[in-house]
């Protein structure tokens, strides 16, 4: 690439990505590259509708740059590839020499899967809007397009509900958090809090969709709840208690009461959240709910009598039912963690397998579209080196490697039932990490691992092949400014 090129367009919807490389190329190169629509110039973006919607070719000669895509994404797509072509520092902000060298080549490229995500935490501790761009901007990078965005917990709930002010006035904040191991017991007496406004939630999601990410919320029902009831006990087993927004790390009992003014509170907020995500699925979560309280609550035992369950477990699908023909009457679909197939769920929820793949499998054989985020393959808050000398992590063993050696491929589903298996996705829980460049650390390099195995075809496992890749990519990590964990050079 020399100075004064020209970019060409041949479809308006190439026109952003178009301009993401010019302005790339001249900020840090100075190159004057121009965009316009003529019909050939020194890069091209041509329409190729016989490529899917992802996919892209890329062909760079001495003279000239040719893509091809049907679509914004694809385009994007091979942008990012083309970026990593480029010299190191193209991939940062500081200015560079003025020309650019980039080898010949012609690449046909498209993902393997369509679903290639990553999930942040933001109930444990707040991360702001511009944190939350950073973390999207390195997302796409590496054409990760799924951002779920975790945005309720026990101890606080983070998004603006206008017709419940008391979750961002009370449940928002917590007095305390922890502070070390949760085996210490002790915490550091200060305030944390934070949530976004309806106005920063469609900025997040606007920003996203430049990027080509989809943005999934989720709301925690009815375990994970602590925070709700903090403002509104009356949803919670006991309406007399005192509830405080959590400071402990952990599962809490106090959860949600399966009353009616439950669902017509759950009702009332899914409705403003669906209005501000455009996408189709809506994550409840329906994890980890202690069934102690529900025991012991009258309403709850007579409403188990009333409609003929057996037991509490059948309560909490009853929940999850619904919650789920609510969403989908409002035209959306259901996605949860695994715990939400106990009980029969409509055809068009989506499970994400978290205890293994144990629940992805058999969410997979009852014909449920499954998200593949196994805990031991995916879990980022977990410790990536020596727990003596990585930053303190939640527990947990795991490697870049073993990240890397997952196959989502599993020899327990037939061909038909494996096509069940739309993605993967790695997950990034915050009891430990409070500030957007300690998220970094977790999540990179072990989050390159999930991108390519969502992206690239299926194929024998080469560890020491990617080590070798990712190794000559650092250097386009360090012009980002990426703060990536360096400790799997030593592994």
């Amino acid at each position: 690439m020399k100075k004064g090129m020209s970019v060409s367009i041949a479809n308006e919807l190439f026109a952003p990505v178009a301009a993401l490389l010019v302005g790339q190329a001249n900020k840090v190169a100075s190159l004057g590259l121009t965009l316009n629509k003529a019909k050939s110039a020194a890069i091209n973006f041509h329409m190729n509708p016989s490529v899917g919607k992802e996919a892209y070719i890329l062909k760079v000669a001495s003279k000239k740059i040719d893509i091809e895509a049907s679509t914004g994404a694809g385009a994007f797509y091979a942008l990012q590839t083309l970026m990593q072509l480029m010299p190191a520092a193209m991939s940062g902000d500081a200015a560079a020499a003025g020309s650019i060298s980039i080898p010949n080549c012609t690449i046909e490229d498209e993902p393997r899967f369509g679903y290639r995500g990553l999930m942040l935490d933001v109930g444990r501790y707040y991360f702001s809007v511009e944190d939350i761009k950073r973390f999207l901007d390195v997302m796409a990078m590496y054409k990760l397009n799924t951002f779920h965005w975790h945005l309720t917990e026990d101890q606080g709930w983070r998004v603006e509900i206008k017709k419940y002010p008391l979750l961002t006035q009370i449940s928002s904040v917590r007095k305390e958090s922890m502070l070390g191991h949760y085996r210490d017991r002790k915490y550091d007496g200060k305030p944390h809090g934070g949530f976004y406004t309806q106005e920063q939630i469609k900025e997040v999601v606007a920003y996203a969709t430049s990027k080509y990410i989809t943005v999934i919320p989720e709301i925690e029902m009815p375990g994970h709840s602590q925070a709700v009831l903090a403002a509104y006990p009356q949803l919670g087993c006991n309406p007399d208690k005192i509830y405080q927004v959590a400071t402990r790390w952990g599962v809490s009992e106090d959860v949600l009461a399966p009353r009616e003014e439950t669902f017509k509170f759950l009702e009332d907020v899914l409705t403003e959240v669906m209005a501000l995500f455009p996408g189709q699925y809506i994550h409840i979560g329906g994890d980890e709910c202690p069934k102690t309280q529900w025991r012991e609550s009258r309403f709850c035992q007579n409403l188990m009598k009333q409609l003929g369950l057996k037991n509490e477990d059948e309560l909490q699908s009853y929940f999850i039912r619904r919650i789920d023909q609510f969403v989908t009457s409002k035209g959306k679909k259901l996605l949860g963690w695994d715990e939400i197939l106990e009980g029969g769920l409509s055809p068009n929820a989506m499970v994400m397998s978290w205890r293994g793949v144990k629940g992805g499998v058999e969410a997979a054989k009852q014909k449920h579209d499954v998200v593949m985020s196994p805990d031991s393959f995916f879990y980022l808050d977990y410790y990536q080196g020596d727990a003596k000398t990585e930053p303190l992590a939640i527990g947990g063993d795991l490697p870049l490697s073993k990240s890397y050696s997952f196959e989502p491929d599993l020899p327990e589903l037939t061909e038909e039932e494996t096509k069940h298996v739309v993605g993967i996705q790695a997950n990034v829980w915050t009891e430990y990490i409070s500030n957007i460049k300690y998220a970094e650390y977790m999540t990179y390099p072990r989050a390159l691992a999930l991108a390519e195995i969502a992206w690239s075809p299926k194929a024998p496992k080469d560890y020491p092949g990617f080590k070798k890749r990712l190794t000559a990519h650092m250097p386009h990590m360090d012009a980002r400014k990426i703060n990536y964990a360096k400790v799997f050079l030593k592994q």
